[in-house]
């Protein structure tokens, strides 16, 4: 696939380097022309330019920039991104004292307002739960399991195009409905990035259901004396 990067920090380096490595085309873009240089070579992308460049490039277009930049950043490339699938990476999130906190307050998503800013993108949010380092994994497995990438959106074929660009890095795609949840896969990032902080596991919290005991309809059966957990 060709793949538009909008950006030079870490996810734009991690993640570009992930998909070089599985055979896509990149070319990065960045308002530093140095940045965005020094980045594409760090990740042996094949080219570089300014970020019109690297949205007109794109089949896909990752948006690789602070939340709060990323709907006036696609607004002036609303053009160059239409038809095109726009990945939004970022994390809506401040530190506060009780850890990190979403700066949409839940209400809305940093994917909805880009999809607001360039009408004619097809906006799905994904690549945003884990942080940059798990993307230099070759491929990211833990616990003998392909690392799950959740992402949402609302056209059915940039969903594909994700989907398929999520397989071709080694990962299983984990498709979580249509655009109106990305603020819950944000509020996801927040309580995970918080976990993270706090030394904990947050995978831990999300036995698989197949480890539930069931009765037959269905239903959780209520611990007896003997069984209950002590």
């Amino acid at each position: 696939m060709r793949i538009g990067i909008l950006g030079t920090g870490n996810m734009a380096t991690a993640l570009g380097g992930a998909w070089v490595r599985s055979g896509h085309d990149v070319v990065v873009g960045g308002r530093d022309p140095g940045a965005a240089a020094a980045t594409a070579a760090r990740v042996r992308a094949a080219g570089h330019g300014a970020l019109a460049e690297a949205a007109a490039h794109g089949e896909i277009v990752l948006v690789a920039v602070p939340a709060d930049a990323a709907p006036d950043l696609v607004r002036g490339l609303a053009g160059d991104l239409a038809g095109r699938t726009v990945i939004d990476c970022t994390n809506p999130v401040v530190h506060g004292a009780d850890g990190p906190m979403l700066v949409t307050d839940g209400a809305t998503s940093v994917a909805r307002r880009m999809t607001e800013a360039a009408p004619g993108a097809h906006v799905v949010k994904a690549f945003h739960l884990c942080h940059a380092s798990v993307w230099t994994l070759d491929p990211p497995v833990f616990e003998g399991e392909p690392l799950a990438v959740p992402y949402c959106g609302d056209d059915p074929a940039a969903l594909d195009r994700v989907a398929a660009l999520i397989t071709s890095m080694g990962c299983a795609p984990l498709p979580c409905g249509g655009l109106s949840r990305a603020p819950y896969l944000e509020a996801t990032a927040a309580f995970a990035i918080g976990a993270w902080f706090s030394g904990a596991q947050p995978r831990h919290a999300f036995p698989a259901p197949a480890e539930a005991v069931l009765v037959p309809d269905g239903t959780v059966p209520v611990p007896s004396a003997t069984t209950a957990v002590r």
